[in-house]
Order: C-alpha cells, then sequence, then structure tokens
C-alpha cells in the first residue's frame, strides 16, 4: 500500500491561481468537505491529460473521503451554478473522458478500499479507486479472480473499469465489466443515492417508460454478433427480455450518467493449471482469422499481435504473427496445438516464462507508440471490434486504408473478441496533419460499420469517438442516447461533452501551444499516459520505475505526473513561471533521477535528463547562481572536491555545523575518504601482462571505495586480462548532470575525453551510474563530438568484460545464496544478464532485489529526503535482506546501494569483484 511521508510536497491548498469563482468554490469545497480540496496549479496541471489526445484544463481537483464526502461536492457544485464533475481513477482512459473543465473527482486517494469478500457466494464489495491487482491479490488465497484484466491491471481501478467497461485479455473466457457487476451505488449529480440491479432497480425517474416508447429501435438499432460493443449507451440492457438490467446499461457511462461510491463485482475461478500456448502464423490476416475458432476449444485468451510491435522479442515460435492463448491444463493445450493449423508452436509452463511473454503483449499500448526510425504514433483509433468471423477481413481493408491515408500503425489486440487496438502516426501538431487525422477518423468509422462493428471495443467513446456515433447508430438512436443522459443528469454537468453532444474530435488536442516548443516540454509530451509509473503495492519483478511514486502514493511524484508538469510549463496557461517553475521544481524535487522510466516506461520518457536540464535552466543566471541548494556545490561538484582535498574532507565533516554549511542532511555520515587512492595503489605496483583493458578509476572507487577497484584488478588478472588505468583524472560528470550543472558537467567531460578520447580497446567502468553516464548522457550532452561516441560504444561493465574478453575463464566456485541489490541504472541502461550469469558460473544462488535502494548519490544526502530515501529501501531492498539465509552474500555494486545498507542495516554490501577477488585469494 502506498506510504505516507512527511515531504512538504503533500496535497496543496494553495489557491492563488484560482481567482474568483473558482477561489469561492475551492473554499465552500474546503468548508464542506472532509477529504482533499486542492485547485493549485500543480493540482490542476496534473489532472488536464488522460492516456488519450486530449488536453482539458479543470478548476481544481477533489478527493473524498467517502460517499458523503462525495455527495457534498456534488451539492456544492451545484449551488455553484451546475460546476461541471468529471470522476477520475487512474486516469488511463484513451478517449478523453477522465478530463474535464470543473471538479475533478479523485477516488484513488481516499475511496480506494476493499470492502469485503464472499468466497462462498463469490462476490467482492469494492470501493471505485481501488486497484485491480490489488482486489486480485486479496481473493487469489481463495482461487477467485476479477475476470476482466487490461494491460493496465497494475494500476487501473475499478471505477474506472466500470465507467469505461473495460474488458482485457480473458474477455473470450469472462466477458466485459458489465458481465461481472452485481449491483452498484451511485450519487446522482442531484445527490440522490441509488443501488442499481436488475428488474429496473435504481433507474431514474421515467427511464423505464422511456424504453417501454423505443422497443423497437432498441430491439433493431444495435449491431448483432459483438461481444465487444462498448461504444454508446447499453440501453438494450433495459429491454424487458434481458431483465431491465440498470447495472448493465449503466457501466460504460463513461462517468455521464452518476458517481460510482461501490460496487460488487462477481469473481471467476482461477485456472487450476493455466498454460500459455504461442500460435505461430505466416501472417496477421492468418492469425485473425484462426483466432475465433480456437474459443471453442478452451481458449480463455486469444490475443494477436504481428512481427510490426513486437521487434525482436525473444521465446516466440517462427512467424510474422502470433496468438496468446492461456488454457488450463496440459490437455487443453494439446487439444488446441492440433486444432490450431499453426506454423509453429511454444507452449510454455514455467510462470516466469509466461509472464515474459505477456509483458510484451501488457507493454503494446506504450511500444506501438514508436514507429521503426523513432517517430511517434498517438491514439485516436484505438480500439474498435468487429464481429470475430470479420476480423481477418477488416484487418486487411484497415492496413490498405492506413497506406491510402500515408499512416502507418500497429495493430494488434483481442482477436478472439474481434477487437483491435491500434497506435497511428498521425501529425498531431500542425493544423493540416489535425485535418487529416479528422479525414482518417471518418473513414476508418466508416470501414468499421461496414464490417458491422463498434468505433469502440473497449475502452469508451469519449472524445475520440462520440462525434462518429450517429455513423454506427443513426441519429434516431444517438437522440435517445441524450434523452436518457437528460433523466440521469438533467443538469448536464455529470462529465459533459462525452458521449453525448460531444465535442469535435479534432478540438482540444493536447498538442495544440507545444509546435514552437523544444527541449524538455516537447519530449515530456511523448508521455502517453498508461501510467505504467503508478504502480503500487507489493513490489516484484524487474522494475524500477517509478520509486517516488512507490513511496509516497502521490501523483506528482510519478514519472507521468512530472511530464504532464513540464507539458502545462512549455504550454504557459496554468503554470505560467515557465523554466523558474516552483511548482516543477517541487515535484523533481523528489525524482531520484534514477533513469528507471528510460527502460520500464513503454515509451522511454526520460525524467532523469529531463530533471537535469530543469534545474539547469531553473538556476541559469546569476540569480539563479545564489538560489541553487548547497548540495548542488558540495555533493555535485564532489568529484572536484575529493581531487583538491582528499583526506581533508574527513575532518572538515567532524566540524560543528559541518553538515548544514554543506547543504547536507546531519541525518547521515558522510562516506569517509579512503587512506590511499586506488589510482595510487595502482601506480605503485607491477604487472608484466599487456594490457587488453582500460578500468576506469571513477571518482568512487578511487577516493571512498578504493578496494573495489584492487579485487577487480585482482579478478581481471587472474582471467589473463591485463589492465592500464588513464593516464590523467577522469570523471564521467555524474554528479553534475545529476544537480543540474550541465554546463559544468560538459567541461568536465570535455577534459576527460582529452585524457581517453584516443583509447583503443574496452573501458571497464566498475561503478554503474558512472558506465550509465558514459553510455548515455555523454553522448548526448557532447553530440558533435565523435570522441563521446567511441568511449560510450567501449564502455564495459566488469562482469560484460569477463564474459567478452575472457570466455574461458572458470571464476572460482563460492556456493553461497546472494541477496542484495542491483543498481537501478545497471538495470536501465546497461543490463545484468552477463552479472547473472557470472553469478550463475560461480555458485552464488538467488536474485537482487529490484527498484531502487532510495540513496541515489546525492538524493538521500539532501535535507528533507530521509524519509522518502527510506521508505524507498523499504519497498525491495530491506524485505529482501531480512528474508535472507545469514550465510547469504549480500552484492551491491553500486557504491549508493552499498551506503544505503550500511546506514539502514548492521550489514555491509559487496561488489561482485570483491567476493570473487577474496574467493581467488582462499583458494590460494
Amino acid at each position: 500500500m502506498r506510504r505516507t511521508t512527511g515531504h512538504p510536497c503533500v496535497v496543496g491548498t494553495d489557491d492563488r491561481h484560482a481567482a474568483g469563482p473558482s477561489a469561492d468554490l475551492a473554499a465552500d469545497l474546503r468548508s464542506a468537505l472532509a477529504g482533499d480540496v486542492d485547485f493549485s496549479a500543480s493540482a490542476r496541471a496534473l489532472a488536464t491529460m488522460d492516456a488519450s489526445n486530449y488536453r482539458r484544463v479543470p478548476a481544481g481537483t477533489v478527493a473524498p473521503r467517502d460517499a458523503d464526502d462525495l455527495a457534498a461536492a456534488l451539492e456544492v457544485c451545484r449551488r455553484h451554478g451546475a460546476v461541471p464533475v468529471v470522476p477520475r481513477g487512474a486516469g488511463t482512459s484513451i478517449g478523453g473522458q477522465a478530463t474535464g473543465t470543473g471538479v475533478v473527482l479523485d477516488l484513488t486517494r481516499h475511496m480506494d478500499g476493499l470492502v469485503s469478500v464472499d468466497p462462498a457466494a463469490r462476490t467482492a464489495v469494492v470501493r471505485p479507486g481501488l486497484v485491480l491487482d490489488r482486489l486480485r491479490e486479496a481473493v487469489r488465497p481463495y482461487g477467485l479472480t476479477f475476470g476482466p484484466d487490461p494491460s493496465t491491471h497494475s494500476r487501473c481501478t475499478l471505477g474506472g473499469m466500470i465507467g469505461n467497461n473495460a474488458c482485457g485479455a480473458h474477455s473470450v473466457a469472462w466477458g466485459t465489466t458489465a458481465d461481472n457487476i452485481h449491483s452498484l451505488e451511485v450519487v446522482s449529480y442531484r445527490g440522490e443515492r441509488l443501488t442499481l440491479g436488475r428488474g429496473g432497480q435504481g433507474a431514474p425517474a421515467g427511464l423505464t417508460d422511456l424504453v417501454g416508447r423505443n422497443l423497437a429501435l432498441l430491439r433493431t438499432g444495435y449491431p448483432p454478433g459483438l461481444p465487444r460493443r462498448i461504444s454508446g449507451y447499453a440501453l438494450d440492457a433495459l429491454l424487458p427480455e434481458r431483465g431491465t438490467d440498470v447495472v448493465r446499461s449503466f457501466v460504460g457511462s463513461e462517468g455521464t450518467l452518476g458517481v460510482v461510491t461501490e460496487a460488487t463485482v462477481r469473481l471467476v475461478p482461477l485456472p487450476a493449471d493455466p498454460v500459455l500456448v504461442v500460435l505461430g502464423y505466416a501472417e496477421e490476416t492468418a492469425a485473425a482469422d484462426a483466432a475465433a475458432g480456437l474459443v471453442a476449444y478452451g481458449a480463455l485468451t486469444a490475443e494477436g499481435m504481428a512481427a510490426d510491435l513486437v521487434g525482436d522479442a525473444q521465446g516466440l515460435p517462427r512467424g510474422g504473427a502470433w496468438l496468446f492463448c492461456e488454457v488450463d491444463g496440459d490437455g487443453a493445450a494439446r487439444r488446441l496445438v492440433r486444432a490450431a493449423d499453426a506454423l509453429d508452436t511454444a507452449v510454455v509452463r514455467d510462470p516466469a516464462g509466461q509472464r515474459a511473454l505477456w509483458r510484451i503483449r501488457e507493454d503494446a499500448a506504450g511500444t506501438a507508440t514508436r514507429m521503426p526510425g523513432g517517430t511517434d504514433a498517438w491514439p485516436g483509433w484505438e480500439d474498435c471490434a468487429v464481429p470475430p468471423a470479420r476480423l481477418g477481413a477488416y484487418l486487411r481493408d484497415f492496413r490498405a486504408l492506413l497506406a491510402e491515408h500515408g499512416l502507418r500503425g500497429t495493430p494488434y489486440g483481442h482477436f478472439g473478441d474481434g477487437c483491435v487496438h491500434v497506435r497511428v502516426d498521425f501529425d498531431l501538431w500542425t493544423p493540416r496533419g489535425v485535418r487529416a487525422f479528422r479525414r482518417f477518423s471518418e473513414a476508418v468509422a466508416g470501414l468499421v460499420v461496414a464490417h458491422g462493428g463498434s468505433l469502440s471495443g473497449e475502452h469508451g467513446d469519449g472524445k475520440a469517438r462520440a462525434e462518429l456515433l450517429p455513423r454506427m447508430y443513426g441519429e434516431e438512436m444517438v437522440g435517445l442516447f441524450g434523452a436518457v443522459k437528460d433523466l440521469w443528469d438533467p443538469d448536464g454537468a455529470l462529465n459533459p461533452g462525452m458521449l453525448v453532444r460531444p465535442e469535435p474530435l479534432d478540438s482540444g488536442l493536447r498538442f495544440e501551444g507545444l509546435l514552437p516548443v523544444e527541449g524538455v516540454g516537447k519530449a515530456a509530451a511523448r508521455c502517453v499516459g498508461v501510467a505504467k509509473c503508478r504502480v503500487s503495492g507489493p513490489g516484484s519483478g524487474p522494475s524500477v520505475m517509478c520509486p517516488s511514486f512507490r513511496a509516497t502514493g502521490e501523483e506528482k511524484h510519478s514519472t507521468r505526473g512530472r511530464a504532464r508538469l513540464l507539458h502545462e510549463m512549455a504550454i504557459g496557461e496554468i503554470i505560467t513561471d515557465g523554466w523558474r517553475s516552483e511548482e516543477v521544481r517541487e515535484a523533481l524535487d523528489l525524482c531520484l533521477s534514477c533513469k528507471g522510466c528510460r527502460s520500464d516506461c513503454p515509451v522511454g520518457v526520460d525524467m532523469a535528463a529531463y530533471k537535469a536540464e530543469f534545474l539547469d535552466r531553473h538556476y541559469a543566471g546569476v540569480s539563479g547562481w545564489w538560489r541553487r541548494p548547497r548540495s548542488h556545490w558540495t555533493m555535485g561538484r564532489l568529484p572536484s572536491l575529493l581531487a583538491h582535498f582528499g583526506r581533508g574532507l574527513n575532518a572538515a565533516m567532524r566540524l560543528p555545523y559541518a553538515a548544514r554549511l554543506a547543504g547536507v542532511t546531519p541525518e547521515r555520515a558522510m562516506p569517509r575518504v579512503a587512506a590511499r587512492t586506488f589510482t595510487s595503489w595502482f601506480a605503485d605496483r607491477s604487472s608484466a601482462r599487456p594490457p587488453a583493458l582500460t578500468l576506469w578509476p571513477d571518482t568512487f572507487t578511487n577516493y571512498l571505495a578504493p578496494e573495489v577497484g584492487r579485487a577487480a584488478v585482482r579478478v581481471l588478472e587472474d582471467a589473463g586480462l591485463g589492465v592500464r588505468l588513464p593516464a590523467g583524472r577522469v570523471c564521467c560528470g555524474l554528479t553534475y548532470v545529476s544537480t543540474g550543472q550541465l554546463g559544468a558537467a560538459r567541461r568536465v567531460m570535455g577534459r576527460t575525453l582529452d585524457v581517453v578520447g584516443g583509447v583503443e580497446g574496452p573501458v571497464v567502468v566498475l561503478e554503474p551510474s558512472c558506465a550509465g553516464t558514459l553510455r548515455t548522457d555523454l553522448p548526448e550532452l557532447l553530440p558533435d563530438d565523435p570522441r563521446a561516441a567511441r568511449l560510450a560504444a567501449s564502455v564495459r561493465t566488469f562482469a560484460e568484460a569477463l564474459e567478452e574478453l575472457a570466455p574461458d575463464w572458470t571464476p572460482p566456485r563460492i556456493d553461497r545464496p546472494v541477496t542484495g541489490q542491483t543498481h537501478c541504472h545497471q538495470h536501465a541502461v546497461l543490463g545484468d544478464a552477463p552479472d547473472r550469469r557470472l553469478r550463475e558460473r560461480a555458485g552464488l544462488d538467488g536474485e537482487l532485489a529490484g527498484g531502487c535502494c532510495g540513496l541515489a548519490g546525492n538524493f538521500g544526502f539532501e535535507p528533507g529526503h530521509e524519509e522518502v530515501a527510506r521508505a524507498c529501501a523499504e519497498d525491495r531492498l530491506l524485505p529482501a535482506l531480512r528474508t535472507a539465509p545469514s550465510t547469504a552474500e549480500v552484492l551491491a555494486d553500486g557504491f549508493s546501494c552499498r551506503t544505503q545498507i550500511g546506514h539502514l542495516t548492521s550489514g555491509r554490501g559487496r561488489h561482485l569483484a570483491e567476493v570473487l577477488a577474496e574467493a581467488l585469494d582462499e583458494e590460494g
């Protein structure tokens, strides 16, 4: 669960940017509610966008405590002239329906509870802000799960799923969200408390009469044979022969009819023995044509994707397109394989192998946003559905339509249900491109309808498709949608502009105002809002992103939140101070620069780089120089201080008020400078071996942990590799980059290239953060210096060097369990596969913790960060250390990780080189 910290970056009550009526509204809401009311610029900026192409600026946000609080908020909004209200969960909606111009209700902060579970009845009672994975974890001990499972299951909320009628991969077996809701507790805009169910239960006055007057239209106006018909209101559920199912008709209404405060959901049994069958086909349409027929053979999923989406993904059978079919048991797997007539097949029983393959599919919403060549692709025609038997023909026509319009996209999705997801490389930055976006949207809507399909097959209509609903349903049915909306919401204040009386699909695009902007603001617009950075709860797997969100639970401390603030800073409407913005600085203050988002974010948002540029510009000029935190001058310029003062810093830090003068927290002891540097030790030794590599004497190894350098030399020479050091002082520039001193970083890097720019052969870097800086930041900051690219390409980690340069070397057998931390930069930039293989060869058994240790270089030493740094360590590292066997070797190649372990535990972490060198010495 999320943690609450004492950091000052908490829910705001600053209404400086809320003038006039907005200020009065905020004050009245604050008086009426126990929950949080935030009309600050930061809160408004964070809620302007969801995962769509659209942007709407709200007046403010409200996080109600409970149903009473929510009703009170609605009552205040009514008194203030029917202020629009939009309920919001994780904000991962694709159509724009989680954005609003009035009050945005954040239902994730307080209304996120699991009320009860009834295993016998196979039901659970949930509040709308509960994340789907938290529900699934709670009911798993009973052998149950919630059937709908969209790819955003780790962060999407039950309320959002109800609003959009979410589906997911298992819908061929368990249906949509509407199929899995027993009853709903709802508050209308006018404050009525309604319990929705079958038999007309909870229907607003006049609804059943309206249905009775339109029976013929409702019986004939919906396209048949569509398991994924999500577009419009499901008014046919109100037909007498369908039980006048009010709850089913409400699901998928996108927050336009009422606000859910509680839901009773149906649960289904988990497969006893899940097996993943991956079927390879020659091309996409062959996979699509096969998908519908496989459901009859026990397929619980039938997910399709083609080679242009998966790239070089490993573990797939031969083919140009694939179906991912989960079945229950080996017998079902064999029957499915026999029936599939596939080109090649992989049957995966290992849970880890299944997770690795499913990750390809789950990340598709982000990976599909990058076209070959690096251009961007966007939602906008994201999830139409056709009758499953028509899918192959539809995909052929859809690909042809893309080509006709000069566009590219990579379809994938729920082939067994006839539902296709796709991101298309629309030009949404220019008026000409926006006009082309509209023309294509109109054309593809006609194509979907011609195939008997639904404009939305999962994510709802929102702004993206609601304008086109008359093409699917006709004007009479769409008029009936409006009449139903008016019965539920006579004031028209619940999420106006969505579904009924929609705004134009090409209005309010989030790219407006960004065209002349370059740099961070435009780069941040790459964030498509799928919110993988918002995952909370028990940590597992290799992901690092986003440690500060996991520690605080605050949107503005997620990668997406920071990207949204930078986006708004670039537009300048809400955040008007540009690079001087305190809202942006405050949000970036808790960014650990772990680089996890660079690899874990499906679209590769690199917040560490954005933070560095922002800080550089924020503190630019004479006035900025004086405003910089002292830690930027001390920790940021640590390499220079160590080079000039060496061991003298030990005595200096013992002086009274030293920590305060240095701008660092007194809660941590500063690392001690070693009695002798690594370079000094190396200069006094001799070796007869000709050099095979250059060993990089990074600042941390050289001054603070020379034992790591000595151990590395011992191991490398045992492997037959001669070692040399650079012929002068070098520095990667990491500390300058992380504190946003980019001019100084470029100068330091330039001097380093003068020393090593002509070095031939591999350059082995022991400190992962320095290796990551040389691989990525160096060529990015010095793009015009060819030496930078050459050095970056020469960098090898310790394990990479041994594997590449001494493949026949046999490491000593240690045969001990391991625990510890994989450095976040290693995970994000370098990869740790060679390290895993080296540990395995040495008999070091076990996994290292993922996530981030929380110290993150200067971050953990800066005032105000200690609690968050501890919370980050508590997420994964400290539990791993506590549960490890007493004989376990604690490994941590990063100096920060070892320092954090020493600060928070009685143990000591060591670099892998130290452990191997010790074993070699023991062997004699």
